[in-house]
């Protein structure tokens, strides 16, 4: 009778307004019964579809807001009724809340929400906010809860792999089109990815993750194959984009990998860091002066495109990157303290430009990205509070991360923890030079890693005794 309805309401919808607005109410109550029912197999699903999630400006252009379909709708919907559920059950895990990891995060998103009362454009910043908090909630909050299943972590990561491999292989058929070119790169992964740097971003840190998982299917041949496989279509793939910050943060990444294997006490590594860094500052001048006679352009040509990364002189990308650097740096000492308000850069840098630090590519109107800066941009945004927030949240999870790596035997949870932490790693070298955690292409790794890793600190940190133990408990039940 129900169905009856439906059908009759949906045709004379079609047939009298010209709406199809009917056809999804069975998709919507499906989804609320997912979410309420099998919140885990919507969140995976919502995993799968980030890949393939395309801008709503895609579908229709003319408008003034944007977001990510259909991810982004699900996880806002994902995000009410997780809090409906809580209200209600006061279930949720205490042991997760008080964690450290999630402690630097109360923080983080405390001085956000300070400095969007305070914001110069106080409803941009509050969508800024929310925009970031069901991401944190979905991503963090919500997944931790399913990754106390120990097997649900493999499976996290091969849900946002095989989605981002059929990416790989559209592009490249894309791409093969205009011969590999440089140019094409920027925009022939559209509209899957804004451009070659979100996508590079993504391709990088999930090349760790795809080389670990190679050491944890030892046993099953055929599937190491097929991850031999995915590996060289990435490593093709991050080749092709040519995006420079995605090879610099992988080369990152492996320096993080040797640090943790080798043992290397982590007294000496900030030692060494330190002393690097007191060194540019002393030649600095120096060192301008030489990366200023490097004049190699980015190109097509692999070689010229790695010489390319230390242009600071004629490389328009390099110095546009620069322009808005400083730019932040000028709206952070007007407003030090409290900043112009989250997700407000893109609005308000513009007169901060000065006319000999321009570029070809410059604009007043905010698009081409923002600060260019994940770190920059909160300096900006939300004052020097706001940054040291979310380095103080960095810091934390590669604490924990190192720590739990050092005290866990189990050699497959360690494999799964060092390549959360490189993933990451990958992104936090990134961030230096690009800013996409307002994306759900970067969002939904990002925290889902950051998730991995608090899950086994603490719920996997004694995983070969809780084999041994399930072993014990199947050899009793075989005997009776």
């Amino acid at each position: 009778m129900l169905s009856a309805g439906f059908v009759v309401l949906n045709a004379l919808a079609i047939l009298k307004f010209q709406t199809i607005a009917f056809t999804a109410i069975p998709f919507l109550l499906l989804i609320l019964l997912f979410a309420f029912f099998a919140m885990d197999k919507l969140l995976m699903v919502i995993v799968f579809l980030t890949p393939f999630s395309i801008p709503l400006t895609e579908l229709f252009p003319t408008l003034s807001f944007d977001m990510a379909l259909p991810t982004e709708p699900l996880l806002f919907g994902l995000l009410l009724i997780f809090l409906f559920k809580q209200a209600l059950e006061h279930s949720y895990d205490k042991r997760i809340l008080r964690h450290p990891v999630s402690i630097a995060i109360y923080i983080y998103l405390f001085w956000l929400f300070i400095t969007a009362i305070t914001s110069t454009m106080v409803w941009v910043s509050f969508k800024f906010l929310f925009a970031k908090i069901w991401f944190i909630i979905g991503f963090y909050f919500v997944l931790l809860l399913l990754l106390k299943d120990y097997k649900k972590i493999s499976r996290f990561f091969w849900a946002y792999i095989i989605p981002l491999t059929a990416v790989i292989l559209i592009t490249l058929i894309k791409h093969s089109g205009y011969g590999f070119d440089q140019h094409s790169a920027h925009f022939v992964m559209k509209p899957f990815f804004n451009d070659h740097t979100s996508y590079g971003a993504a391709l990088a840190m999930f090349l760790p993750i795809l080389i670990g998982l190679l050491s944890l299917n030892k046993e099953k041949r055929y599937l190491k194959y097929v991850i031999y496989a995915i590996v060289g279509l990435f490593v093709l793939a991050i080749v092709l984009s040519y995006t420079r910050a995605a090879w610099v943060s992988l080369v990152g990444a492996l320096g993080v990998y040797l640090i943790i294997r080798l043992k290397i006490n982590y007294k000496w590594v900030l030692t060494g860091f330190g002393i690097v860094l007191a060194l540019f500052f002393i030649y600095k001048t120096d060192i301008l002066i030489e990366l200023e006679q490097n004049k190699t352009d980015s190109s097509s040509d692999f070689k010229d495109h790695v010489k390319s990364i230390s242009n600071v002189a004629t490389d328009a990308s390099n110095k546009e990157r620069i322009n808005r650097w400083n730019c932040a740096i000028r709206m952070f000492k007007e407003k030090p303290l409290l900043g112009w308000g989250p997700g407000t850069y893109q609005f308000q840098y513009a007169p901060f430009q000065k006319s000999y630090e321009k570029t070809i590519i410059s604009t007043n109107a905010g698009d081409m990205g923002n600060a260019h800066s994940e770190y920059l941009g909160p300096l900006s945004e939300s004052g020097l509070p706001g940054m040291l927030s979310l380095l103080g949240l960095i810091f934390t999870v590669i604490i924990v991360a190192y720590r739990r790596y050092k005290l866990t035997k189990d050699k497959e949870t360690r494999a799964l923890l060092l390549m959360a932490l490189t993933g990451l790693v990958t992104y936090f070298i990134h961030g230096l030079l690009n800013n996409f955690l307002d994306t759900d292409k970067a969002s939904v790794p990002y925290w889902g890693f950051i998730a991995i890793i608090v899950a086994i600190d603490m719920f996997h940190a004694n995983h070969e005794k809780d084999l041994a133990d399930e072993k014990k408990a199947a050899s009793k039940i075989e005997t009776a």
